[in-house]
């Protein structure tokens, strides 16, 4: 056996992860719309991802080994923005508060290119307040508009309160 350090795992670019969640959700979403009608299908679309996001959150807040902080989030921000997927104008980085907007999104791009424009949303822009929740209760999302929604930027505005009961 050799002592030789173990090289890192290959990191899957958040995209790519999305992509082929999405290439099974689209036909779990047109078996339940099929089924169910589309607003049922989206709401359960709209659950099962929210749950799996709050998952998320805390398989990667269980890793932070010196605890979730906003810093400790905002480091995690390269997995989503790998590979060009996110552009960013960072308005600010305090302890207390991180501002940014999207200026493109290939989020939005890549599921209306594969015809799930109708769902995006539901499979990329509600993970991101959910995601909140199991990372760090104290860390709060706000969002007024989405390139996914149409607008020409989306408007994240994260906090940190201290105050607040951690989960």
């Amino acid at each position: 056996m050799s002592d030789a350090p173990k090289p890192a795992a290959p990191v899957m670019p958040m995209i790519e992860r999305r992509r082929i969640e999405a290439n099974i959700l689209k036909y779990v979403y047109e078996t339940l719309k099929g089924r169910f009608g589309t607003e049922e299908a989206q709401k359960l679309v709209g659950e099962s991802v929210r749950a799996a996001a709050v998952a998320q959150g805390r398989e990667l807040a269980a890793k932070e080994a010196e605890g979730t902080s906003l810093g400790s989030f905002a480091d995690l921000l390269p997995q989503w923005t790998m590979e060009d997927a996110l552009r960013l104008e960072v308005l600010e980085r305090t302890e207390k508060s991180f501002a940014f907007n999207v200026t493109r999104c290939r989020y939005a791009e890549m599921y209306r290119e594969m015809g799930l424009g109708e769902i995006g949303h539901l499979l990329s822009c509600q993970r991101d307040g959910t995601f909140c929740e199991g990372y760090d209760p104290k860390l709060k999302m706000k969002r007024t508009q989405t390139i996914m929604g149409g607008a020409s930027h989306c408007d994240f505005r994260y906090s940190y309160d201290d105050e607040a009961e951690k989960g």
